[in-house]
């Protein structure tokens, strides 16, 4: 084991060799051999001679002081620009070199920076293969499921055709609406794990905020009709805004947004979707019993994770505002 060499230490081994070692030898040489010229012995001032002692311990002191520092200021900036690199880059910076033989208060510093950046590595990449692990997982549990779910509701169709009680009957009705939820939180799980693991690209354009919402109550009009739920748009014509968004990921967004009106809220029989060009907001509201009120048809809230996940890439958010009346959704920039 290297053992440290303190700068402090060196800075006082250098300012006594080189500015109070000369004068003492000068001075015991005087004392004891004297100077002489022609033979003859040199007297000189002792004022000047301790005028010029004391002005080559200044200029000594400040030149050496200025060159240790210069070094040390060296040193230290090489280390703050690895680390600013790191920074500005989002990425690990590169091992800074070690003088081991030297090992200074710096060189530990660096020594232990060094060891945090292995550290760092190390991390992310169990933290990469545990995530690719657990996609891999998820994407398989998916697919295998699917198989027993579909053979369930064959013997739920079946069952449906056969002569049962009406306490029967509404088990089967029962049933077949749990298969059908089970599928669609696989489907929800799916979609969140291709979302994180970078299956569905991500293309941001100028997109057309109005028209894209207007498309999608569209699509979904039909669905609130059937369910016997009141829409209240405000859509307007003329105006829009745009956003720097994915448009298939926006419609995702909304898609997760009115599927959570019909799982969650169609008991209050009531949307209310707005588009506001001046605050340039989304607003998805319903009359439903709120998100505090648990139910089973909620879930594990994956769409909903998968939603944010998909607005935080866009550079959104979405502020809930929930209580017994109903639950807001207002969706704008982050």
């Amino acid at each position: 084991m290297k053992h440290s060499r303190s700068l402090f230490r060196r800075f006082l081994k250098v300012h006594f060799l080189f500015i109070f070692l000369p004068p003492i030898v000068l001075i015991f040489f005087f004392t004891f051999f004297g100077f002489s010229v022609n033979e003859e012995p040199l007297t000189l001032n002792p004022f000047y001679i301790t005028l010029f002692l004391f002005g080559f311990i200044i200029v000594a002191f400040i030149v050496s002081s200025w060159l240790f520092f210069l070094r040390l200021r060296k040193r230290l900036t090489c280390l703050q620009e690895v680390m600013s690199f790191s920074a500005n880059h989002n990425s690990f910076p590169k091992p800074i070199s070690v003088q081991s033989d030297r090992m200074d208060e710096i060189d530990q510093l660096g020594s232990s920076f060094n060891w945090m950046i292995q550290q760092l590595e190390d991390s992310r990449k169990r933290e990469y293969e545990e995530e690719l692990l657990r996609h891999r997982l998820i994407a398989n549990l998916s697919h295998d499921l699917r198989t027993p779910l579909t053979i369930l509701r064959g013997h739920v169709t079946r069952l449906n055709k056969e002569a049962v009680s009406l306490e029967g009957q509404n088990s089967l009705t029962e049933m077949n609406h749990t298969i059908t939820r089970v599928g669609d939180l696989m489907d929800d799980l799916l979609s969140y794990t291709l979302l994180t693991s970078g299956k569905h690209p991500f293309v941001p354009i100028s997109t057309d905020i109005g028209r894209l919402v207007r498309a999608s109550v569209a699509a979904w009009y039909p669905v609130f009709e059937e369910k016997e739920i009141q829409i209240d748009v405000d859509l307007p014509a003329e105006e829009t805004f745009y956003w720097e968004a994915d448009p298939q990921w926006m419609t995702r967004v909304l898609d997760n947004l009115f599927q959570n009106i019909l799982r969650h809220a169609a008991e209050g029989e009531y949307a209310n979707i707005v588009v506001d060009v001046v605050k340039e907001q989304i607003i998805v509201a319903d009359k439903g019993p709120g998100m505090d009120n648990f139910s089973y048809e909620r879930g594990a809230g994956i769409g909903l994770s998968a939603s944010n996940y998909m607005l935080q890439k866009m550079k959104l958010k979405a502020d809930f505002t929930s209580n017994e009346n109903g639950t807001k959704v207002a969706i704008s920039r982050a």
